[in-house]
């Protein structure tokens, strides 16, 4: 019964992504393909949404709901993971028409051929733990 307000927020969360089109593979494709704006604004907007949560909770130096303070580390000086792992994210989003999230909408949706796309997903978080520290951070 304690997880009910997540169960919520997640359902909530995958009407808004429906309902503003953001799990369509057109509405992917033509972001990528630099033919809509659509996409980028909603990007966009989240990017702006999440600036102002964090300068919020820096300001009043908020709480997650166990009541330990919420700790915000410094940027990277060192940019080479991000771009790294920012290339080979997107190379999958534009393989799979779907990024993290909006691959459980769409199995909801009856997309079934999803699945493949999450145990893609699971088996390289699987070996991003097991080649960890080999990696650049």
């Amino acid at each position: 019964m304690k997880y009910l307000k997540f169960l919520s927020v997640g359902i909530f969360f995958g009407i808004l992504l429906i309902k503003s089109e953001a799990v369509s593979w057109f509405r992917i494709f033509e972001m990528f393909r630099f033919e809509s704006f659509h996409m980028y604004g909603i990007i966009g907007s989240a990017v702006v949404l999440g600036a102002i949560g964090i300068a919020l909770i820096k300001k009043f130096k908020l709480k997650d709901l166990s009541g330990t303070p919420i700790a915000i580390p410094d940027k990277a000086k060192n940019y080479t993971s991000a771009i790294i792992g920012g290339s080979i994210f997107g190379l999958g989003w534009a393989l799979a028409g779907a990024c993290p999230g909006p691959m459980y909408v769409l199995v909801g949706t009856g997309a079934i051929s999803m699945l493949v796309v999450i145990g893609a997903a699971l088996l390289g978080t699987f070996a991003y733990g097991l080649l960890r520290d080999k990696l650049p951070h």
